[in-house]
């Protein structure tokens, strides 16, 4: 590494972990750097994290990208939520969506509210009193003011690798294919000096960023970070997944359907649906969980079923050295909340954030580290909730699920909402307290109690403040253009 300090920046691997770390550092810091990708048209990426969370609409502003641009481009439509099918028990739905539901009190959220209104026979379905809920069940949308209506993406995500790369590549990235080798390390320092091609051509650097996928070719093969797996809490490991024909206007949110032994996701761009399912493998065997995908698609194919091997988990060091892991060589959680893509984003933020000024300090590593871990900790147990808090138990997933341990921070969370009503949430952390509401109440925990700051309204008053919250949506989703007539006019793609 030069004692001039970070000048060279290698990215092993493109798709969209790489391409999305080359779009910020170029357009951020690029001026200082010199950015090189490598990749290999030869080597597939898994391609499949097609629907996002609203932080990556912050991400766009960053990168000064056009969004009706970005979304013509990438065929993509809005998202304001997902549909959780099956998850409860079978036949019973709900929809974890973005935003806010109803008005807190300073003492207290809404759900305490709710909560009493629910006991006195005055309160509807709790989702009754979210904008972004409601509007996708309405299949509506429209940006609003002040930001009034919180939003993501469903996106195709070989697209959208191929419109970073533009991006990329106008802001001073230099993209070099070929496939890796060897990588060579420093015989004193254990850091990574080069990689060569198999053309035989070495590329040099000081700070490299590992975005190859599973195989972690530089920070696990090289390096040899080591690996946490989570598949004691997440048991499934697989995904088959297929895209088909459209066969009726696009909706504003993504289904995920709980089946026998995992879950079935349904996403809608403009052009195409993306389909696939995450399953363990103990429990069905690839050809039945193919099978069972196929006879619940709707529209013609467009692709071969493509087969899809992982282990839920983190690195135990995602930076390691002079190499930053990104994307699927940094970890997996299997997409059910859509936080593959922000995953990718957060850190590459966060490397731009504490992009090394001259040499590369153990204590910025150790900061990134920790930083990486709660992030993608509290998420893990976001998402092993919709799995251990369900009245499923006619398979024998779906009762291992329901049985296991889980982990203790998770626990803490869900008794504490059964006994009180309240959300133990970190500063920081991805999931805000609406998400754990909703998603905690949809599987059909139902607190005990509310705070008695609610008792303070008579029966009259928290009648009234209920039907003024319902009334704001409603008037609001009433006034919403159609999803599909919104998109065709904001962001049409070229055919």
């Amino acid at each position: 590494m030069s004692s001039e300090g970070i000048k060279r920046v290698v990215i092993a691997g493109g798709g969209t972990a790489g391409w999305m770390v080359a779009a910020i550092l170029s357009k951020t810091i690029g001026k200082v750097l010199n950015i090189y990708l490598v990749e290999s048209d030869e080597i597939g990426t898994v391609g499949v994290g097609e629907a996002t969370i609203p932080p990556l609409v912050k991400y766009h502003q960053l990168c000064q990208i056009s969004e009706p641009e970005f979304m013509a481009a990438v065929q993509a439509t809005f998202k304001l939520g997902i549909s959780f099918e099956n998850w409860r028990d079978v036949n019973e739905d709900y929809i974890h969506s973005f935003g806010n539901t109803g008005t807190d009190h300073w003492s207290a959220g809404f759900q305490h509210i709710w909560l009493s209104g629910h006991q006195k026979g005055l309160a509807e379905d709790f989702g009754n009193y979210c904008l972004e809920l409601r509007a996708a069940q309405e299949n509506k949308f429209a940006h609003l003011p002040k930001n009034g209506l919180n939003y993501a993406f469903h996106i195709d995500a070989t697209l959208y690798a191929q419109f970073l790369r533009e991006f990329s590549e106008a802001n001073g990235t230099v993209r070099i294919e070929g496939k890796i080798v060897e990588v060579k390390t420093d015989s004193e320092s254990g850091f990574i000096k080069s990689l060569t091609l198999d053309s035989g051509q070495k590329i040099e650097g000081d700070l490299f960023i590992d975005c190859t996928g599973f195989r972690g070719l530089l920070i696990e093969q090289t390096l040899h970070a080591g690996y946490e797996d989570w598949s004691h809490w997440l048991p499934c490991d697989s995904a088959v997944a297929v895209q088909t024909e459209s066969t009726g206007p696009a909706i504003p949110y993504t289904r995920s359907i709980a089946r026998e032994a995992g879950w079935q996701w349904r996403i809608p761009l403009q052009h195409r649906v993306g389909n696939g399912m995450v399953y363990c493998s103990r429990y069905i065997s690839d050809d039945n969980a193919r099978e069972t995908l196929l006879a619940n698609i709707e529209g013609e194919l467009l692709t071969e079923p493509r087969l899809i091997k992982f282990r839920p988990g983190q690195r135990l060091k995602q930076w390691s050295k002079n190499c930053v892991a990104i994307g699927l060589a940094s970890g997996f959680l299997e997409p059910l909340e859509s936080t593959s893509i922000h995953l990718i984003q957060r850190s590459a933020i966060r490397l731009m954030q504490m992009f090394p000024q001259g040499r590369i300090e153990q204590t910025d590593i150790d900061e990134f580290n920790q930083q990486a871990r709660f992030e993608i900790e509290t998420i893990r147990d976001f998402i092993i909730l919709h799995y251990c808090v369900t009245n499923r138990q006619d398979t024998p997933f779906w009762r291992y699920c329901r049985n296991m341990e889980i982990p203790e921070s998770l626990a803490h969370r869900i008794e504490l909402f059964k006994r009180t009503g309240r959300v133990f949430r970190l500063a920081n952390e991805l999931f805000a307290e609406n998400s754990w509401l909703q998603v905690m109440l949809g599987q059909g925990i139902v607190p005990e109690q509310y705070h008695p700051v609610v008792d303070v309204m008579d029966y009259e008053e928290l009648d009234r403040f209920l039907k003024q919250i319902k009334t704001h949506v409603d008037t609001t989703v009433s006034q919403l253009p159609d999803h599909s007539a919104y998109v065709k006019e904001y962001c049409k793609a070229a055919t």
